[in-house]
């Protein structure tokens, strides 16, 4: 059984950093894009980052570029989000998520076949 876990999440004032892991378990995704989305209380699910197989390519939401960094471990099978200056507006649940398809990298929420149960993040002002 696959299975996405997301930990790292908590409260934190705003101008703060926190970082999020998602540890991927029951297959690799060494061959698989994965990504982060987020979802505030009353708004759909909205994409944040992206990173591609290897780590080479990454894609940003406008509203975290600058402030939010993507990356991965392949021998651990992990996707990390390192979210620095913290906004109120950040403030909702972090969903990882991971691509069925080699190689291909996205940002819908279409083209993502697995998903963790999600991490709250809430920014205090």
């Amino acid at each position: 059984q696959v299975q996405l876990v997301e930990s790292g999440g908590g409260l934190v004032q705003a101008g703060g950093s926190l970082r999020l892991s998602c540890a991927a378990s029951g297959r690799t995704f060494s061959r698989n894009a994965k990504g982060w989305f987020r979802q505030a209380p009353g708004k759909e699910r909205e994409f944040v980052a992206a990173i591609n197989w290897s780590g080479s390519t990454t894609y940003y939401a406008d509203s975290v570029k600058g402030r939010f960094t993507i990356s991965r471990d392949n021998a651990e099978n992990t996707v990390y989000l390192q979210m620095n200056s913290l906004k109120p507006e950040d403030t909702a649940v972090y969903y990882c998520a991971a691509t069925s398809v080699n190689y291909r990298l996205g940002y819908s929420r279409d083209e993502y076949d697995y998903w963790g149960q999600g991490t709250q993040v809430t920014v205090s002002s």
